[in-house]
């Protein structure tokens, strides 16, 4: 409906856009208080029949999994085209279409209970984020955009072979072809194990370029340093977690016997990943690119935390998921204002803005000390849950995989800190800076609503933790189960 409006009325576009993505963070509510927290199965289930000689159906539905990072999705999504207000100056009905058709594609990936539904809208959001760094992004966003999308289109092709593959194979314990989920998780851990490795690795590789694993990752820093603010933010904060999501949703209970098998190797990839990033964070000049490579370090914390495959790391991932798409989307924001005033983010450009910007210099600090892990903020939470649920892992069952993550944590404050000490304080570098302005109230607006979530996920995440207990609950069990089954024999 948006691109009936006339080009030139770009306040009404605006407008529309923020108002459509309100009602659907609304609905997401209604959604929310329909939802039944202490059911571990799928719920708000809706079914029609799609490709009937193929069985397959348009079928959409929620559990605790799906429902906190649809709420992330929803919480988000106003905020960032709330942000890109003014930065967003050219074909804003285009920018806002495709920001809106995003969002219909990750909601679409959350709810989805069809494998082939679900590669249609994961195939979906690659066009409109390929646009929104193509065309709104910096100076070698043509670059950053082509990689993005080849990355990530050739990782899906791999998990497409996977889906048909599962499928056929399913039709000779079914009777019938079928791409539904529910049916699935009852043929994939019957698979053969030789069969069930190569396709893990098939659906873990698309997930893992996603996520993105070590050493799979070099398309990130790139896509982010040239998105748009708006388009960093969605970026980190939603379309990552596609990547962990289809890693607990799919990988571990449609092939459970394949994910034991392979999880310490990815483990170790994502305990790389942790130092990594962390190292690489630390002597970057572009605040953007340092803020994109804490991106890789977090997203190892919750991968780990997926294949330690406990009930704590588990709920550790999943609540992880959320600390970052706040923290790191809050962070991606912060830099974003900063930079539509001075148009520059090399961190040399800057010192000695704490008393001229108190109000962002806080925040700043309050979002850096999240990202960190400080406790009584959210980022604590899911780091401490990760690491107690890997040091008890029968699956890993080994306490070096928690002494090397823990160094991470070490690791981000010093990258963190160190910024925001040569960003903050000091002396005024630049005499451009003595004019730079405060946050306006639209800025306010914008991440005052991130803050009250960091500060209470991390006071009281209960109301969080206990919204995805049972579904965690029920992987870890359908995994642990094959892996005693396996002992047994």
């Amino acid at each position: 409906m948006v691109l009936f409006f006339n080009s030139k009325n770009g306040k009404a576009i605006r407008i529309f856009g923020l108002v459509v993505s309100i009602v659907t963070f609304i609905v997401s509510l209604i959604v929310l208080s329909e939802f039944n927290s202490s059911d571990s199965g799928f719920q708000l289930i809706h079914q029609f029949s799609w490709i009937e000689n193929l069985h397959i159906s348009y079928k959409v539905g929620i559990d605790g999994i799906s429902l906190i990072l649809i709420l992330l999705t929803t919480f988000l999504t106003p905020l960032t085209l709330l942000s890109s207000w003014k930065s967003i100056d050219k074909k804003v009905k285009e920018f806002t279409f495709f920001m809106l058709m995003l969002e219909v594609g990750m909601l679409g990936v959350f709810v989805s209970l069809d494998l082939f539904l679900f590669y249609i809208f994961w195939e979906a959001m690659l066009i409109p984020m390929y646009f929104i760094i193509g065309i709104w992004g910096g100076d070698n966003r043509v670059y950053a955009s082509i990689k993005f999308f080849l990355y990530t289109f050739f990782g899906s092709l791999l998990m497409l072979v996977a889906i048909i593959w599962l499928a056929v194979y399913a039709s000779g314990i079914l009777g019938h072809f079928s791409t539904d989920l529910v049916e699935l998780y009852k043929v994939g851990p019957k698979v053969p194990t030789t069969i069930q490795e190569f396709m893990f690795l098939a659906f873990a590789l698309s997930f893992a370029i996603k996520v993105p694993l070590f050493p799979l990752h070099t398309w990130l820093p790139d896509a982010h340093v040239q998105a748009p603010t708006a388009g960093s933010v969605i970026l980190a904060g939603i379309l990552l977690k596609m990547g962990t999501y289809g890693l607990l949703r799919f990988c571990l209970p449609l092939f459970p016997q394949a994910a034991i098998t392979f999880a310490p190797y990815i483990s170790v990839l994502a305990i790389i990943g942790i130092i990594y990033g962390a190292l690489v964070a630390m002597v970057q000049k572009d605040m953007k690119k340092l803020v994109a490579y804490s991106s890789v370090a977090h997203l190892g914390f919750v991968v780990l935390g997926i294949f330690a495959m406990t009930q704590e790391a588990v709920q550790g991932a999943m609540i992880q998921m959320v600390n970052h798409g706040l923290s790191t989307g809050a962070l991606f924001l912060l830099v974003g204002f900063v930079y539509e005033r001075t148009h520059t983010r090399e961190i040399s450009e800057y010192g000695g803005i704490a008393k001229i910007v108190p109000i962002y210099s806080v925040i700043l600090m309050i979002t850096c000390l999240s990202s960190l892990g400080l406790p009584g903020l959210n980022g604590f939470v899911g780091e401490f849950l990760i690491l107690l649920g890997s040091f008890k892992s029968p699956i890993l069952n080994s306490w070096w995989y928690t002494a090397f993550a823990a160094s991470g944590v070490i690791l981000a404050a010093v990258y963190l800190l160190w910024w925001y000490q040569r960003f903050i304080f000091g002396e005024v570098k630049n005499p451009k800076l003595n004019d730079l302005k405060d946050l306006t109230k639209r800025e306010l607006a914008v991440i005052i609503p991130i803050l009250l979530f960091i500060f209470w996920i991390g006071i009281y995440p209960s109301t969080f933790l206990n919204m995805t207990k049972q579904s965690t609950a029920k992987i870890v069990h359908q995994v642990t189960s094959v892996q005693q089954i396996t002992e047994l024999k």
